[in-house]
């Protein structure tokens, strides 16, 4: 595991530990999962690409297809939390959620 994996983990950990996280249906739930699954197909095509010994551009071109699903993916995750999560902070003065989805938000933007 390298020393950024232990920083994710530990601050995983850390986090579950010092914030109570709400639970609640998210209106996207069935497009995200879709999107999902769709970035893990071609992610899988990627391993089998190199797996294979495929031209590396090809790869490359598999591979820019899983960052944008998973951009994609998040930018939907993002919207979802916006209109639930963070009205529902603001209107209830939440300061700790929003510093937590501004923390989220630079953690993704990396």
């Amino acid at each position: 595991m390298s020393h950024s994996d232990n920083n994710i983990t530990h601050d995983m950990h850390t986090s579950a530990h010092t914030h109570t996280h709400h639970t609640h249906e998210h209106a996207h739930t069935k497009e995200v999962l879709d999107r999902l699954a769709r970035a893990i197909g071609h992610l899988q095509k990627v391993r089998s690409m190199v797996e294979d010994g495929e031209d590396c551009s090809a790869v490359l071109i598999q591979l820019s297809a899983v960052k944008s699903a998973l951009n994609n993916t998040g930018k939907i995750i993002l919207k979802d939390h916006l209109e639930h999560c963070i009205v529902h902070a603001v209107e209830e003065g939440d300061h700790e959620m929003l510093d937590e989805l501004y923390k989220a938000i630079d953690r993704y933007m990396q």
